[in-house]
């Protein structure tokens, strides 16, 4: 009889001394809900239970009003039963008592896999994959912003203060001395990420007035998905013990660069380790080809996945603070322009860099998405278009430019649709998602106030 995943995990307790489990599962948004609960209850399997109605919940708290899109498939809310993976069991070492944090997969209780669980999106993807003897690689690169603290939403952000005592105003692209003005924040987020076994790798200062980005090592999409979940969980603590904000919203501020998180992605050979995106000669493969085709004709229908809320789209604006941002699918060889830029390197190294989603996505749903493009292109071997030499954004906006054409893309687009997901997945991340535009739309905006109150 095989252990089940308890059992697996009651060494690990014994070995850390594990008094309380956090049990973790991640939502449309990417925010973590879950339950506590003390280790010894947890490994003699006490009912850890969610219902499924935290996968329609809104990032404000809400839920769709439109019960018949929303709930055809459930009308009862049902309960979903939590199943712990081993593999991603981490500590918590800011806890005072030995503590884990455990991400789960949710399964109904008749054993069936609940489709609207992120999680389960890209595992769904990844077996697509695996039945065709093919090995996703992945490796993000995860941009965000250092701030003071900011307890009124209606004030905007503002850079924090150094060790300096200064604060930091100009723009500092891959500066070791602005990075060490946070040493003692980063030097205890890199305590905490090695606790963790969080397999991040460098660390550099980025465009903006306080923000960086921190590489995660190539691996497993699934696996660097849990960790890109963790680390923001792990920065956001490590910042308010030094008296800041880290945020990884896509836009934070009005006059510096948005944050992203590219996403390098290459294709093995289940049995081999080959890269089947590097030709026998050295060159790009068919596959790789077919690949990028599929990125280039699907990417704009996956812009939800990868631009999930309003202020996405502020950090795809062309000009201004956004000089390097992604407008269009073009691609190329080590040209940073193109939405899709291909890292000039050995052949046995061959990849795709997506640039376009934003720092505020969903790693689950960001990797799945990008995958399934891919898999749609090499499937019905969509050449793509001439790599660019030049710069990408004489080519023109060809992106969604705000959440509501990104919607009405994504609900047009069939092959994608089915392949995520159709009848539950997309129909209700599309409902929520719109839920939220609506409930966008209901907020005035200071600067309607400051323009239109006494000119109009």
């Amino acid at each position: 009889m095989s252990e089940t995943p308890h059992h697996v995990l009651e060494e690990w307790f014994s070995r850390h001394g594990i008094t309380e489990v956090e049990c973790l599962v991640s939502d449309l948004t990417g925010i973590l809900k879950g339950k506590i609960m003390p280790a010894g209850k947890y490994l003699r399997g006490g009912h850890t239970r969610l219902p499924d109605s935290i996968f329609i919940q809104t990032v404000t708290g809400g839920y769709p009003d439109d019960d018949d899109d929303i709930r055809f498939w459930n009308p009862a809310e049902l309960d979903m039963q939590l199943v712990p993976d081993p593999d991603s069991a981490y500590l918590v070492p800011w806890a005072d008592d030995p503590t884990a944090q455990i991400i789960h997969d949710c399964l109904y209780m008749n054993g069936e896999p609940v489709e609207l669980s992120p999680r389960h999106v890209l595992k769904h993807i990844l077996a697509l994959y695996e039945a065709r003897g093919w090995q996703p690689i992945m490796a993000p690169e995860l941009e965000f912003y250092l701030v003071k603290t900011n307890t009124d939403s209606d004030y905007p952000l503002e850079p924090p203060i150094g060790r300096s005592g200064r604060q930091e105003s100009s723009r500092q692209s891959f500066s070791i001395d602005a990075v060490n003005e946070f040493d003692p924040l980063f030097e205890q987020m890199y305590d905490y990420c090695e606790a963790q076994q969080l397999d991040i790798d460098t660390l550099t200062h980025e465009e903006g007035a306080g923000q960086m980005e921190v590489n995660f090592r190539h691996g497993d999409p699934l696996r660097l998905a849990d960790q890109v979940v963790i680390f923001k969980r792990t920065l956001r603590e490590t910042a308010l013990r030094h008296n800041m904000y880290a945020t990884f919203m896509a836009k934070p501020m009005a006059n510096e660069p948005g944050s992203s998180m590219h996403l390098h992605q290459s294709l093995l050979d289940r049995d081999s380790g080959d890269n089947l995106f590097a030709g026998a000669n050295g060159s790009p493969s068919k596959l790789f080809h077919h690949y990028i085709g599929g990125l280039q004709q699907y990417l704009p229908s996956a812009m939800p996945f990868f631009a999930p809320n309003v202020n996405s789209y502020r950090r795809l604006m062309p000009g201004g603070s956004n000089s390097s941002v992604p407008i269009n699918t073009e691609w190329g060889y080590d040209n940073r322009t193109v939405g899709l830029r291909v890292p000039v390197g050995p052949a046995p190294g061959t990849r795709v860099e997506n640039r376009l989603a934003g720092a505020d996505a969903n790693p689950y749903l960001v990797m799945a998405a990008s995958l399934a493009c891919g898999y749609l292109g090499m499937l019905s071997q969509i050449e793509p278009r001439p790599p660019l030499t030049g710069s990408a954004w004489s080519m023109g906006h060809t992106l969604p430019d705000d959440i509501g054409p990104a919607l009405n893309a994504l609900s047009e687009c069939a092959p994608l649709a089915d392949l995520l997901g159709e009848r539950r997945f997309t129909r209700s991340y599309l409902a929520v998602k719109r839920a939220e535009h609506s409930a966008y739309f209901r907020v005035i905006s200071s600067w309607e106030r400051e323009h239109l109150l006494l000119r109009v």
